[in-house]
């Protein structure tokens, strides 16, 4: 594998980290953050981030270590290991992330919109959609955890 170390230019990788603080903070619950980008990044198969989030998600216990060994399987794993706003927002992030023919289904869009305001349901698609492009930056160039150079 041939790392691209072709650095992104500092106007986009600032205008990408200000879409994603932005998304982060409208959303409101860094929590339920981490975990939406966690499986946008196992879905997308991208190291960099993964790792990235993460380590985030384990920072001051912002995600329980037992849910973040079940998030690939949150669908089996059941109401005990993830409430169903949570559900509704990983079901939201996988039907953005993998655009299953080509659009987001009306069902899985509106049992995300049952559980978040106006507000937060715009901030969610614009973190799961920021999240997912910084994992095709990340894959694309095929940057390894923990690079700095990038």
């Amino acid at each position: 594998m041939t790392v691209r170390t072709t650095r992104l230019d500092a106007g986009v990788r600032g205008a990408l980290r200000a879409v994603s603080a932005a998304a982060e903070r409208g959303l409101g619950d860094p929590g339920l953050a981490e975990l939406v980008q966690i499986r946008a990044s196992q879905l997308n198969r991208c190291a960099f981030c993964l790792d990235l989030h993460l380590a985030r998600a384990r920072e001051g216990g912002a995600v329980h270590e037992g849910r973040l060994g079940l998030l690939s399987a949150w669908e089996e794993a059941g109401d005990d290991a993830f409430d169903a706003r949570e559900r509704a927002a990983l079901e939201l992030t996988e039907a953005v992330t993998v655009l299953t023919d080509g659009f987001v289904p009306d069902e899985v869009y509106e049992r995300a919109a049952a559980h978040f305001d106006a507000a937060r349901l715009a901030h969610l698609v614009a973190l799961i959609t920021a999240v997912n492009g910084w994992n095709r930056l990340m894959v694309a160039r095929r940057i390894p955890p923990g690079a700095t150079a990038w």
